[in-house]
């Protein structure tokens, strides 16, 4: 009886944000070139959409409200006024202007300074009219704030003097009650006359507040209306096409960089793209075996990638020497730099032995280029059938969408995936990594093409039956006599040679169930 055992794997975050940065600055162009084309729209609009002329005054308001901790709601009810159709239309009226009060209104507007100081910007087709509607406008917001003044004094006043009046009318009657009193004598005609002259006393009093009261509000009048009045006369504000193309620029830049940043992080979190080493090697269910640019970089990083490009020749040099089954690079996503491979790979073998190299590219990348002196021979996977058994054999092929999967196996049993990071999907990786199971095609390793510089993740799968949660499949031992042994004989001059049984590449299922 054979018992089983689940491990539930570790959940994985729901958003990886190392993964997320790393991902968005290897999509550097892309944020790069929008912040570059913000940067120059801002310089065009500048330089295509100059500003208008513009014309700015300054206005003092004097306020009979006026207080010292105001908040600037006087102020903030002035700018509200000066955007009517009163005051527009009186200051067109000064212009002898046919435009509508409506469409003045939206070139000019006022701004608070301070909570008596309010400064006010009119745009027009040449600095000589935008000066003259700016003193137009400020006179007409001025003769409309004194009126408003004049009539509220005015109408306090006259309030005033109405209550005085009929104070007056009283005051009449009670000394006309007074004069037409009787003669007799007697406590309560006393008390009537006495109480009447107190009545005369308290309105002769209430009529001169009365009149005090109004002569002060129309005292005060004249010096809100002389507080009223402008105090910056209207003059050309002067626009710098260096300064302005700067700023628009700087704020393009900005804006395009940060949409830039945007795209490239939704872009990265709906693609699903794994970049880092170990998010790849998990996906496949092989480890990382060596790392290689995608181009050869500059002039002092050549030496550098030449020294690792020849290492991974000598390690796949050694794995195909110790291997009885032939091997076959299946690229994703870099076709070229596969076909570089395989071509080095070919000639450090050649000097053992004769070499073929059996192409299953769908492109041109191997059967298309002009052979040199000393190449190794480049077989069409149809002419795979053949090649001499006595010849090293290496398979070029793809697992690109597209691929045919059945035909994988002609080119080799044992695999090394040659990915590009960031070009296959999550759920691509995985179709690699059950389909090359199904064709029991052992993956022995995965070279990663234009690895991030910064990635400091293990790309190494320390635990490879339990990381890969696809499970391995069993490769029969080879019979060597009549028992069985995981030591298979090597095809040679009477050389033994021992070799590993291949680590099969993980299948994971389709469904979220947990793998027994």
């Amino acid at each position: 009886m054979t018992s089983t055992t689940t491990e539930s794997p570790a959940a994985a975050p729901l958003l990886d944000l190392q993964a997320l940065v790393v991902a968005v600055r290897r999509r550097r162009r892309l944020w790069c070139s929008m912040a570059l084309l913000g940067l120059l729209a801002g310089v065009a609009v500048a330089v295509l959409l100059p500003p208008p002329p513009t014309a700015v005054t300054k206005v003092l308001v004097a306020h009979e409200e006026d207080q010292p901790n105001d908040p600037g709601t006087l102020i903030r009810t002035d700018v509200a006024l000066l955007q009517t159709t009163r005051i527009a239309d009186a200051a067109l009226q000064s212009l002898e202007s046919p435009e509508k009060p409506e469409d003045f209104m939206k070139d000019y507007g006022g701004t608070g300074l301070t909570n008596n100081l309010m400064q006010i910007a009119v745009t027009g087709d040449s600095d000589a009219e935008a000066v003259a509607r700016a003193k137009a406008l400020a006179d007409a917001f001025v003769s409309d704030h004194v009126r408003r003044i004049r009539e509220a004094a005015n109408a306090e006043a006259k309030t005033l003097l109405d209550q005085r009046d009929r104070m007056r009318d009283e005051l009449a009657q009670v000394n006309k009650a007074i004069g037409d009193g009787s003669p007799e004598s007697g406590p309560k005609a006393s008390a009537n006359l006495e109480s009447l002259f107190a009545r005369r006393a308290e309105l002769t009093s209430r009529i001169a507040d009365f009149g005090q009261r109004a002569a002060e509000a129309r005292i005060g009048t004249p010096q809100l209306i002389a507080g009223t009045q402008i105090v910056d006369a209207p003059r050309v504000v002067r626009h710098s096409l260096p300064r302005t193309a700067a700023t628009d620029a700087a704020i393009g830049l900005v804006l395009g960089l940060v949409l830039g940043l945007a795209v490239a992080a939704v872009g990265t979190v709906v693609a699903d793209r794994p970049v880092l080493r170990r998010d790849i090697a998990a996906n496949l269910g092989a480890s990382v075996i060596a790392e290689l640019p995608r181009r050869s970089g500059k002039l002092w990083q050549r030496r550098r990638t030449r020294a690792a490009r020849e290492r991974l020749t000598r390690t796949l040099a050694r794995s195909v020497r110790g291997s009885a089954e032939p091997v076959s690079l299946l690229e994703l996503g870099c076709a070229r730099s596969t076909s570089v491979i395989a071509l080095d790979l070919a000639r450090a073998m050649a000097a053992e032995g004769p070499v073929a190299v059996l192409d299953g590219l769908p492109g041109p990348q191997l059967a298309g280029r002009r052979p040199k002196p000393g190449d190794p021979t480049v077989v069409s996977g149809e002419r795979a059938a053949a090649v001499s058994p006595q010849e090293h054999r290496i398979g070029v092929g793809s697992v690109a969408p597209g691929t045919a999967w059945t035909d994988l196996q002609y080119l080799g049993t044992r695999s090394v995936l040659v990915v590009r990071a960031g070009h296959g999907s999550t759920a691509w990786l995985h179709t690699v990594a059950r389909q090359l199971a199904d064709q029991r095609i052992a993956v022995i390793g995965v070279v990663l093409i234009d690895p991030d510089p910064r990635d400091r993740t293990d790309g190494t799968l320390w635990d490879g039956p339990h990381t890969a949660l696809r499970g391995r499949a069993e490769r029969p031992a080879r019979q060597n006599g009549g028992g069985t042994s995981h030591a298979v004989q090597a095809v040679g001059e009477g050389r033994h040679r021992t070799e590993r049984l291949p680590m099969w590449t993980a299948r994971i299922p389709d469904s979220d169930q947990e793998a027994r």
